[in-house]
């Protein structure tokens, strides 16, 4: 059941949390070439893509199967006390609310934005790109933690 738990586990990892993390770091760019310098008007196949990326938040829903069935998997193992463990629930814990109090109300108002006025502040870009880099770094930091087991003893 354990080995069951973990499959589920890494492959919602690589099928929700991928695509978000993929996704809100080509944001930013994307909605700068939407609304290029200079006022004429968004380019409608960069509005597309911001469009395709801003719709990729479906995963972002998905993703709570993540810590679910990670934590599931830890209960089964029995290593939930461990500290990488305490340590990457903590980290996941603030890459989600990164990512629900920054990250997706920001998308949201840069679509809107986008959308009512053809344009956007490049500076809402620049901070959008920042919280996104926070949350990618985050994403990492749970990652290797889950790979590197330090203080392992089997060598991986």
């Amino acid at each position: 059941m354990t080995k069951f738990l973990l499959s589920l586990h890494v492959l919602a990892a690589i099928l929700a949390v991928g695509p978000v993390t993929v996704a809100a770091s080509m944001f930013p760019p994307a909605v700068r070439r939407a609304a290029p310098a200079g006022g004429d008007g968004p380019v409608v196949t960069a509005v597309t893509t911001v469009e395709v990326l801003h719709r990729c938040r479906v995963y972002a829903r998905i993703g709570i199967a993540v810590p679910v069935l990670g934590l599931a998997t830890a209960l089964a193992m029995g290593v939930l006390g461990d500290g990488r463990l305490v340590t990457s629930i903590g980290l996941t814990a603030a890459a989600a609310a990164v990512l629900v109090a920054f990250v997706l109300p920001r998308q949201d108002e840069l679509v809107e934005q986008l959308a009512r006025h053809r344009s956007v502040d490049r500076q809402k870009t620049v901070r959008l790109a920042m919280f996104t880099g926070v949350f990618s770094l985050l994403w990492a930091t749970v990652t290797v933690l889950m790979i590197v087991r330090p203080g392992s003893t089997t060598g991986a």
